[in-house]
């Protein structure tokens, strides 16, 4: 179905800071790789990392679900929201 979330992990759980990812905080990494990676052609087209992130924003706004477990998500997606976090960490200090 979709292939950036693996719905064998899902759980029922609150938020956990770190283990979950926000809707607010999605956004805020599509926006992180859009400026890292802009996307190119006439076309306009996504980059790689943009889109998969993308799917994963697209997916949670039709179910409306606030959060989602990290555990969930594509390995290729917690790569790129680990990354964004540290960029985030790095420029906050």
């Amino acid at each position: 179905m979709h292939e950036f979330i693996d719905r064998s992990s899902v759980r029922q759980a609150g938020y956990n800071h770190g283990m979950d990812l926000t809707l607010n905080e999605l956004e805020l990494a599509i926006n992180h790789w859009r400026r890292l990676r802009p996307s190119t052609g006439e076309e306009r087209a996504l980059s790689t990392e943009v889109n998969a992130l993308a799917n994963v924003y697209a997916l949670m706004i039709y179910e409306r679900a606030r959060t989602r477990p990290l555990a969930t998500l594509d390995p290729r997606v917690r790569d790129l929201i680990e990354a964004w976090r540290n960029a985030s960490r790095s420029s906050a200090s």
